[in-house]
C-alpha cells in the first residue's frame, strides 16, 4: 500500500520503517492528509503478523514542525454554519479525540514502536514521538525539540499535557509547557524526554536495535503499579509545584494568557486520574481555547501572519532574488554594530566604518563579545567566531566601499551628519547600490535628498539590541522604487529577520506608536497618578516594561527635546497637557535625563538595584494612591486603548497599509501585548462600535488624543472589523485579477 506522506520499507526482521516526507513541503507538518495515513499505517503495524515493531522517522531535514496552524487558524474562533453552541463545541471535541484516540492506538498497538528523531521536532510532532514507546534523538546541538503551543495561545492537545508530566514529572514539566522551551537532545536525554542520543549515522540502526533486543510495547503510563515521578498533586512535597506554580502564573502572566491556566488546570487534573482520562480532560481545555478571542487573534498573528510576512508577501513580485554579498555599515554604534554582526553572520563581507579607528574596533569588538558568549554556551565555536570576525573589516576609509551590494547608515540623528555620509557614500559606489537608513524618526524622503538616486534610498529600520529583536520596519520614500523595496525585504530574509513595510512619515509606525504609550504613562504620573501604579498597571496590560520605565530607557531630554520641537511646529495648534511642565522640571531643572545618566524617574546606583526616585512626590502632588480592580482595568484600557487609535490613524493615514504588518509590526517590534493579537486585531475584539464608544469618552475626560479618526467612524457604523474591511488575501486576490 502507498501513502501520500509517508514511505515505508519491511526488512528482513521484520521492523517496519516508517519515513514521513510530505510531498511539496519542507517540513512534515500534522495535517488532515498526514493524520489520516498515519492512521492506516497504525492499523497496518497492529494486525500485520509478519511486522514486528516499526521505526517512524523523517526524509527531510526536521522531523516536524508541529500541527497545521492554518487549518487550525481557520477554525479557531470561528462559527460553523447553523449549528447551537453545544453541537460546535461537541463537533470540535470529537475531531480533536480523533487525533489524541490515533496517538493512543499508536502506543496500544501490541508492537515496540520507536521514534528516531533526526532534526527539529516541535509541537503536535513531538507529541507523536511521546505516544512512541522508545525515543532515540540525532546528537546534534542545533536540533530543537519543544512543545511552543503556549506561544500562540493553545495548549498541547495531542497528549503533551499528560505524557510529558508522566515522564519526567509535573515540576519539570511545567516550565516547558507553560513557557514553550525548546530543549536541545543532550539535556532532553538528561532530564528523560528521549531515551538516547547517537552520531547521525547510528539512528535508524539504533532503533532497530531496541525494537530487536529490548522492545516493549507497553508505555510506563498502562503498567501496573506506575507511579508518576515526584508524584500526583496531592503527594507529599509536590503540592508545592502547583501552589508556587500557580502564583509565579499569575505574577508573569498577570490573567492575560488562558493557555497558561488552562495547561496549569490539564496537569494538576489530569494528573490525578488514568491517561484515558486525563487526554479527555485536555482535550476539554484545548476546546476551551480554540474557542477564546485570544487563541485566534494570536494564532493569526504570531504564526499565520509572521509566516507569510517572512516568506515575502509584501515584496513586489516583479524583480529577480537578490543576494548581499557585501555590505557597507557606516557607523559603529550599538546598533551599526548589532547590524555588522547580524550580517556578516549569514556569511556577508562586512565594512563597518566609523569617524575613528577607536570607534570601529570598538564596533567589531561587539561581535566578539556576543560570540564568546556564544561559544560560552556551547553554541559556537573558536573557529566560527574567527570565520566571523574575518568577515568584518574595521574601517575609517570609505574607499573600502567599493563593490558594496547595500549600504546601511546607522550614525547620529542629525540631518546634516546623515547627508554627508551619504554623499561620501555614494561617491564609491555603484549606480545599482542600494542605500538604506537606520533612522528611527526622520522622514526617508527628507533624507533622500542628500542621495543623487533617491529611487535606490530606503530606510531599514532596526530594533536594539539587533542581535535578538527580530522585527525590521522598511520604510517608502517618495521617490523609492520597487526594486529597491525587493532588494531590502531580500535582505530581511537573508539575515532570517521579519519586515514590515510602511510608507514615510514622522516616527513611522512603530515609534509613532510606541511613543503614545510611554507619553501616556507620563500623562498618568502628571494627574497624580502614584507612579507605582503607572507602571505596574502597564505591565499587567502584557506590555513588557511599564511606560516610565521605558521612558527612562529612552531617554527623557529626547522626549523632552520632541515636545519642545512639536510645540514649536504647531505653534497655536499645539495642545499642552499636564505631562508638559513635568518633563520640563524633571530634564531642565533636576537634571534627570533617564537610564543614559542614571536619574530618571527612577534612579539607578551603581551596583544596586533600580527604584523610583523619591523625589517625584514634590514635583507631583499624588492624588491617586490607591487601586481597585475597576480602576486598574480602566487605566489598562486608557494605556492599550490609546496605542490602538494610533495605528488606526497610521491606517486611515496610509503609513501602513497591511493589517498583518500593523500587528505583527506591534508585537515584534514594541511589544504590544500578544495575547490581543495586536493593535488592530484588539479593536476588532473589542467590537469597532464598541471602542469607538470607549474612545468617546475617554476624549471627553482627557484630551483629544483619544478622538477616534474618521476611518474608525465608518468601520462604527457597521461594526466591520479591520481584517473584513482590509483582508491581505482578498487584497491580493483583487490586484492578481
Amino acid at each position: 500500500m502507498t501513502y501520500e506522506n509517508f514511505k515505508t520499507d519491511l526488512d528482513a526482521d521484520g521492523i517496519f520503517t516508517v519515513t514521513w516526507d510530505m510531498p511539496d513541503r519542507s517540513m512534515n507538518v500534522l495535517s488532515g492528509s498526514s493524520m489520516k495515513d498515519l492512521g492506516a499505517i497504525i492499523e497496518k503495524v497492529a494486525n500485520d503478523d509478519a511486522i514486528k515493531g516499526m521505526v517512524l522517522t523523517s526524509g527531510k531535514a526536521a522531523f516536524g514542525a508541529g500541527a497545521d496552524l492554518s487549518e487550525m487558524g481557520s477554525s479557531a474562533g470561528s462559527s460553523t454554519g447553523e449549528l447551537t453552541k453545544e453541537q460546535k463545541l461537541k463537533k470540535q471535541y470529537d475531531s480533536h479525540m480523533g487525533f489524541t484516540h490515533l496517538l493512543r492506538t499508536l502506543e496500544t498497538c501490541g508492537k515496540p514502536v520507536a521514534a528516531a528523531i533526526n532534526g527539529l521536532a516541535m509541537g503536535g510532532c513531538l507529541e507523536v514521538t511521546l505516544a512512541c514507546h522508545y525515543r532515540v534523538a540525532v546528537d546534534n546541538d542545533a536540533i530543537q525539540l519543544g512543545l511552543p503551543e503556549a506561544k500562540v495561545g493553545l495548549l498541547p492537545g495531542g497528549g503533551g499535557t499528560q505524557r510529558l508530566p508522566r515522564l519526567i514529572g509535573a515540576a519539570d514539566a511545567l516550565p516547558l509547557l507553560l513557557q514553550g522551551k525548546s530543549l536541545r537532545p543532550r539535556k532532553a536525554a538528561e532530564m528523560g524526554v528521549i531515551h538516547k542520543i547517537v552520531p547521525a549515522g547510528q539512528l535508524i540502526s539504533e532503533a532497530k536495535r531496541w525494537i530487536k533486543e529490548e522492545g516493549d510495547a507497553e508505555q510506563p503510563w498502562d503498567k501496573k503499579g506506575f507511579k508518576i515521578p515526584g508524584g500526583t498533586p496531592y503527594d507529599k512535597g509536590n503540592g508545592t509545584t502547583f501552589v508556587v506554580g500557580n502564583a509565579l502564573l499569575r505574577k508573569t502572566t498577570y490573567g492575560n494568557y488562558p493557555a497558561q491556566t488552562n495547561i496549569m488546570k490539564c496537569v494538576y487534573e489530569g494528573t490525578q486520574v488514568p491517561i484515558d482520562a486525563g487526554l479527555r480532560i485536555e482535550a476539554r481545555y484545548f476546546i476551551d481555547l480554540l474557542n477564546r478571542p485570544e487563541s485566534k487573534v494570536m494564532i493569526r498573528s504570531l504564526f499565520l501572519s509572521m509566516q507569510e510576512l517572512n516568506k515575502g508577501a509584501r515584496r513586489p513580485a516583479v524583480e529577480e532574488k537578490f543576494k548581499v554579498k557585501k555590505l557597507g555599515m557606516l557607523g559603529a554604534g550599538m546598533m551599526g554594530a548589532g547590524i555588522a554582526y547580524v550580517s556578516a553572520k549569514v556569511g556577508m563581507e562586512v565594512v563597518l566604518i566609523d569617524a575613528s579607528q577607536e570607534g570601529a574596533d570598538k564596533g567589531k569588538a561587539y561581535s566578539t563579545n556576543l560570540l564568546d558568549k556564544a561559544i560560552a554556551k556551547g553554541r559556537s565555536t573558536e573557529e566560527e567566531k574567527e570565520a566571523l570576525l574575518g568577515r568584518i573589516n574595521a574601517t575609517t576609509d570609505y574607499e573600502a566601499l567599493k563593490d558594496c551590494d547595500l549600504i546601511i547608515e546607522a550614525v547620529f540623528e542629525d540631518r546634516k551628519v546623515k547627508a554627508e555620509v551619504t554623499q561620501k557614500a555614494e561617491a564609491i559606489l555603484s549606480d545599482d547600490a542600494v542605500f538604506g537608513s537606520n533612522t528611527s524618526t526622520l522622514p526617508i524622503t527628507g533624507l533622500s535628498e542628500a542621495s543623487s538616486r533617491p529611487a535606490n534610498f530606503i530606510g531599514i529600520h532596526f530594533f536594539s539590541p539587533v542581535d535578538r529583536m527580530p522585527l525590521v520596519e522598511i520604510i517608502l520614500g517618495k521617490d523609492t522604487s520597487d526594486e529597491t523595496l525587493a532588494k531590502a525585504m531580500d535582505y530581511v530574509a537573508q539575515i532570517k529577520k521579519t519586515p514590515i513595510v510602511v510608507n514615510d512619515s514622522r516616527g513611522f509606525y512603530t515609534s509613532r506608536c510606541f511613543g503614545t504609550y510611554v507619553s501616556e504613562g507620563v500623562e498618568m504620573l502628571a494627574e497624580g497618578i502614584t507612579p507605582a501604579l503607572v507602571d505596574n498597571v502597564g505591565r499587567m496590560t502584557g506590555m513588557p516594561r511599564g511606560p516610565l520605565e521605558l521612558s527612562d530607557d529612552v531617554a527623557l531630554d529626547l522626549a523632552h527635546r520632541v515636545r519642545t520641537q512639536t510645540k514649536k511646529d504647531l505653534g497655536d495648534k499645539y495642545i499642552a497637557t499636564a505631562a508638559d511642565p513635568l518633563m520640563e522640571k524633571m530634564v531642565v531643572d533636576h537634571g534627570r535625563l533617564g537610564r543614559k545618566n542614571g536619574k530618571g524617574f527612577y534612579d539607578y546606583p551603581e551596583g544596586g538595584k533600580k527604584h523610583l526616585w523619591p523625589g517625584l512626590a514634590d514635583l507631583v502632588t499624588p492624588t491617586v494612591t490607591r487601586s481597585n480592580p475597576e480602576m486598574v482595568e480602566g487605566l489598562k484600557k486608557r494605556l492599550l486603548y490609546r496605542q490602538a487609535i494610533e495605528a488606526a490613524r497610521c491606517f486611515e493615514e496610509k503609513v501602513v497599509t497591511d493589517v498583518r504588518d500593523a500587528d505583527v509590526g506591534s508585537i515584534i517590534g514594541w511589544g504590544f501585548a500578544p495575547y490581543t493579537g495586536g493593535p488592530l486585531s484588539l479593536i476588532d475584539t473589542v467590537g469597532t462600535k464598541a471602542f469607538v464608544e470607549a474612545c468617546d469618552t475617554f476624549a471627553d475626560d482627557l484630551g483629544e488624543r483619544f478622538r477616534p479618526c474618521q476611518l474608525l467612524r465608518d468601520m462604527a457604523e457597521t461594526d466591520d472589523t479591520f481584517y473584513n474591511r482590509f483582508n491581505p488575501k482578498a487584497a491580493m486576490a483583487t490586484a492578481a485579477e
